[in-house]
């Protein structure tokens, strides 16, 4: 991984909340707030001025806004819900350019866990224990957020553990 360790240490106490959030939100209401997107956003924006290189933070600012037009255009296309499109978004600058393959098999891993897992619990009693969940009345929807969150979470824990 090329994220470096002291910045995956850096980000990740402030990220994972946030992450951890993301993911019961969609799965509770099918909505990845504002509020969360733009926290995910600040942190990046704060603390990625200790975290990173001063020369790498306005390249990571520009994946960012890269990001963002992409995740739009997807939208506006049907492919990609908008809180999803604006949590890639601020989640993008924390990824090291060179880690966006990595973290594309590390999301395919994660959806494919998130998937199974909001299945199963929603097919089981184990559905019960959040009776009023948006999530298991939509049966044709996915809470991408609940593998959006837990992604950036396990890439950045990993990072602090294997990184650069």
């Amino acid at each position: 991984m090329e994220i470096a360790a002291s910045a995956a240490l850096w980000f990740l106490p402030f990220a994972a909340p946030i992450c951890l959030y993301v993911a019961w939100s969609d799965l509770a209401t099918m909505k990845i707030p504002n509020k969360a997107n733009l926290a995910l956003a600040g942190v990046f924006l704060v603390v990625g001025l200790w975290a990173l290189p001063l020369a790498e933070y306005p390249w990571r600012l520009a994946q960012l806004a890269g990001v963002l037009v992409v995740g739009i255009l997807l939208n506006a296309g049907g492919l990609l819900g908008a809180g999803d499109a604006k949590f890639l978004a601020a989640a993008a600058p924390f990824v090291a350019p060179g880690d966006a393959l990595a973290v594309t098999v590390l999301f395919a891993g994660v959806l494919l866990a998130a998937y199974v897992s909001h299945r199963l619990a929603r097919a089981t009693p184990l559905g019960a224990l959040a009776p009023d969940w948006e999530s298991w009345q939509r049966t044709k929807d996915f809470p991408m957020g609940f593998a959006l969150g837990p992604t950036l979470l396990a890439y950045l824990a990993l990072g602090a553990v294997h990184g650069a």
